[in-house]
């Protein structure tokens, strides 16, 4: 949450011309309303279940980028359907820098509680270690300008001889 993935992952999506799909825009689209609506009616669990379902309609699709919401890796289901079906990358940002960039969003159910900041706190504790598990390339996105965060992607990626899916480098008929 506010670590940039919707604007960085458009960002990469055209610098590698492949086409941009959000997961939480994805679930507004295909359910008619918007995502804090998903949780008033059916709570994070109901909000959780169509992300699922979500996530496996979209890393079925090959030529994308991917942006997930902050809390796809909770599912086991997710982290292995975004591993085994692509690159993962981890946009890595601190909960302070978080903070500043989603305090005046009322948008975000999880943060709608007395003391936004320990919120995500507290998610960052409990995230962290999943999206080490399934990324393959970590970006840290502090105070980093999108364009330049994308730049470090692709080169680290090239640097670090990340295994690269096929639809990638074996065609041109995307």
């Amino acid at each position: 949450m506010g670590a940039g993935k919707s604007t960085v992952g458009r960002l990469l999506a055209e610098t590698l011309d492949l086409t941009f799909f959000d997961s939480d825009h994805y679930i507004e689209e295909t359910t008619g309303v918007t995502i804090p609506y998903v949780f008033e009616l059916e709570g994070e669990a109901g909000f959780r279940e169509r992300e699922k379902r979500a996530i496996a309609t979209l890393t079925a699709k090959e030529g994308i980028v991917l942006s997930t919401g902050g809390g796809a890796v909770l599912a086991k289901e997710n982290r292995a359907l975004l591993a085994n079906n692509g690159i993962v990358i981890y946009l890595n940002v601190s909960p302070e820098i978080q903070y500043e960039r989603v305090r005046f969003d009322n948008q975000r159910p999880l943060l709608q509680q007395k003391d936004p900041l320990a919120v995500l706190k507290t998610l960052y504790q409990q995230r962290d270690p999943l999206y080490r598990e399934v990324a393959a390339y970590i970006a840290f996105s502090d105070n980093i300008p999108p364009k330049v965060v994308v730049s470090g992607i692709i080169e680290g990626i090239v640097q670090n001889r990340v295994p690269l899916p096929e639809w990638l480098i074996g065609s041109d008929d995307r």
